[in-house]
């Protein structure tokens, strides 16, 4: 068997092991990453990018007024029980140094959501915007050769492939076909994108996570740190005392002994794709195959197993074990069916949601987690424990083409084959509509008859949809006198099935705040390290904003670094 020696080895190439790979590198300690699939990025790569981060310095230079006492009190609020002083302290403290080390020593460079609201704005220590920040658009070129192993953006959430920001740019597709102005902008978008696929067979121009992954994956290339692809790691090496020494490696060319003097850090993106977890710790799939992830294939819990053979303590009692998120499954084709997460479309102005019951049960424009605690919670009420979670996205004929409904494109794009397919099941009334999808047509009717009578004048007196920032935030700006309602009122009316899916897990090891991970008697096990997903969320599971999992991720991974380096900042 061959053998290497490394200061640090890192299993996983998400934002959790890259982060803590390139901070790592900078401190001068040698570094090499191990990926179980033949791409880089994981979930990451496929994620909207942002990272949930208080008092950071994008939010600084615009003036955003935040500071550690008013975030302390919000993730109070939060995890409630599950609030972690110790890790939260760490978090707040890191959270900011490691936004300046990556925007002044790395290519990671980040912008503000300056809009983008904390989800429940409302609570003690809440603010309107300000927290979330996403890595700045990346040019694909400038990866050279390596822009072949960087795993390519969810395909369902694309244009033909086409990466899309968010805010203005999002806003420019909707208007396409209303203002010129916007037309001409998605024009030169669609001709660079053409110009990319012809020459280079997929966009050069990365958003969102893949920006943000291609980013760090060029701070570890530039410090001469590998990424190891096609190389899952088969077993922890420990000591006689029981502290982690390294771990095996199997490389496509066989296995590799790696010797890790500083530790080994498993940041392998939880267990989304595991059904033995999902069935243990997912009450809405009791065989474990119930529940959708979007996540990739490969992310089905390595890193807690080998936690586990460590002697690892995996903390599963928080309230949800996963950042819940509304998924439909659009055909790709082959009798293939693809993972959609509804992130935009719920806030629109026309779209309600309704269970079988035929009536609404959600603030639809709340947040994705809070939505399918809503979701769950009634379709148990109505049909019991054992019933079938289903609800249903419905529009009509004008929202539809206006803003689109999940996969199903706004105009000009076709959707008449979504239509023959079964996705996206269109009614002439109501009535029809209802009867299609197996609800409740007399009280759908009700439903949607008394949602009208006060969305002709913006109001939701039952459920309140556009009364936070953070509902207004993904509404339409331009929809008076509120962004988030309007009347479901001209047919032919459309409906698209939703299902439970998640963002990442909650539910990992338990760590300490230096991310070191627990044993069974709350020890640290020496050398072994935990970060993104494979870890235990600090936030209780809930979800207090946008870039929950990846703003933890890349502190935890720096922190990691620092202990490792035997820094204290």
């Amino acid at each position: 068997m061959k053998h290497q020696e490394v200061d640090v080895l890192v299993v996983g190439s998400g934002a959790g092991g890259l982060s803590t790979a390139v901070s790592a590198a900078h401190r001068g300690l040698k570094v090499i990453v191990a990926e179980k699939e033949s791409v880089f990025g994981g979930t990451t790569a496929r994620s909207g990018g942002w990272s949930w981060i208080p008092n950071n310095a994008p939010g600084k230079r615009a003036g955003v007024e935040d500071s550690v006492d008013k975030a302390r009190a919000y993730l109070k609020h939060e995890t409630g029980d599950h609030y972690d002083s110790a890790k939260v302290e760490a978090f707040l403290e890191a959270g900011p140094k490691a936004v300046d080390f990556f925007e002044n020593k790395t290519a990671l460079q980040f912008d503000l959501g300056p809009t983008f609201s904390d989800y429940h704005p409302t609570a003690p220590g809440g603010l309107d915007g300000g927290r979330s920040i996403v890595a700045r658009p990346f040019d694909g070129r400038d990866l050279g050769k390596e822009i072949k192993r960087l795993r390519p953006p969810l395909r369902e959430i694309t244009v033909l492939g086409m990466m899309i920001g968010s805010g203005k740019e999002l806003l420019h597709f909707f208007n396409v076909t209303r203002s010129p102005i916007s037309a001409l902008f998605v024009t030169g978008l669609v001709a660079k994108f053409a110009r990319d696929v012809t020459f280079h067979g997929r966009s050069m121009r990365l958003m969102n996570g893949n920006a943000l992954i291609a980013r760090l994956a060029k701070s570890c290339f530039d410090k001469n740190v590998p990424i190891w692809t096609s190389s899952p790691v088969k077993s922890l090496l420990r000591n006689d005392d029981g502290s982690i020494k390294g771990a095996i490696v199997n490389r496509p060319d066989g296995p590799v002994e790696i010797i890790a003097r500083k530790g080994v850090v498993l940041a392998a993106g939880g267990f989304p794709q595991d059904a033995v977890r999902r069935k243990e710790l997912m009450p809405h799939a009791p065989s474990g195959h119930e529940h959708v992830s979007p996540a990739p294939p490969g992310n089905t819990g390595d890193g807690l197993r080998l936690a586990e053979s460590a002697g690892a303590s995996i903390k599963t009692d928080l309230p949800n074990s996963a950042a819940w998120v509304p998924v439909s499954r659009p055909p790709m084709g082959n009798g293939l069916l693809g993972t959609f997460p509804h992130f935009v479309d719920r806030s629109k102005p026309g779209v309600i949601a309704v269970t079988r019951s035929g009536k609404r049960f959600v603030n639809e424009a709340q947040s994705y987690h809070d939505f399918c605690q809503a979701m769950v919670k009634r379709c148990r009420e109505e049909d019991g424990p054992d019933g079938e979670l289903a609800a249903w996205f419905v529009a009509d004929h004008r929202t539809f083409r206006k803003y689109g409904l999940g996969f199903a494109k706004p105009a000009p794009v076709p959707y008449k084959s979504l239509i023959k397919q079964g996705y996206l099941i269109q009614g002439k009334t109501i009535r029809d509509l209802a009867e299609q999808i197996g609800a409740d047509p007399a009280q759908m009717e009700r439903t949607v008859a008394e949602f009208n009578k006060h969305a002709v004048k913006g109001e939701d007196p039952e459920f309140g949809k556009g009364s936070t920032a953070y509902n207004r935030s993904l509404g339409d700006p331009d929809h008076k006198p509120n962004p988030c309602v309007a009347p479901v009122k001209k047919g032919p009316f459309y409906a698209v099935r939703l299902y439970v899916g998640d963002l990442g897990t909650f539910a990992g090891m338990k760590t300490n705040e230096y991310s070191q991970v627990l044993s069974e008697d709350g020890k640290p096990i020496g050398g072994l390290y935990a970060a993104g997903n494979d870890a235990a969320s600090i936030m209780g599971g809930n979800y207090p904003g946008g870039g929950i999992t990846l703003g933890p991720a890349l502190t935890f991974g720096y922190i990691a670094a620092r202990h490792m380096a035997g820094a204290n900042s």
